[in-house]
């Protein structure tokens, strides 16, 4: 059995895998960073280190999450192409609960042409589909690589 992170985009429930989790926070205040790509809405201080933050309903459905109680970041560690493992953020709703499933609980949705490449299988239960999201997928090469650039030295 593994355990899962499990938040909400609209109507619709998705997981992430509890052990790619370093933290959930609350919602904070955010640095901006003019000019930085669609979702990409900022950056936090966590323990000193700048984070980068993804908002996952701006990125998917095209809309800011709700600033509610039950609106969580989620830290990841996003395993990046230099194979340094970065810290992620990402706002996401309703990031209140976990689940224990078994990895083969999850199965092809069947619809997986045309889908972005960070939505992976599918699992069901009482309250209808859930999805697992491959956190390695999350962001597009070319965001990916402006978000974890090695800074350079003057």
């Amino acid at each position: 059995m593994m355990l899962f992170l499990m938040f909400s985009l609209g109507t619709d429930r998705y997981v992430l895998d509890a052990g790619e989790v370093e933290a959930i926070l609350p919602l904070m205040a955010t640095k901006a960073l003019p000019g930085a790509p669609r979702g990409v809405v900022g950056a936090i201080n966590y323990r000193g280190r700048p984070v980068p933050l993804i908002d996952l309903n701006v990125l998917t459905l095209g809309r800011p999450a709700a600033a509610v109680l039950s609106t969580r970041i989620i830290l990841v560690r996003y395993p990046a192409a230099d194979g340094d493992i970065h810290l992620l953020g990402l706002i996401a709703e309703r990031a209140t609960e976990t689940i224990e499933r078994a990895a083969s609980d999850f199965v092809a949705s069947g619809v997986e042409a045309g889908i972005p490449a960070y939505l992976g299988p599918v699992a069901s239960d009482a309250r209808g589909l859930i999805q697992r999201v491959r956190t390695e997928r999350l962001l597009p090469a070319d965001i990916r690589d402006i978000l974890f650039r090695r800074a350079e030295t003057d």
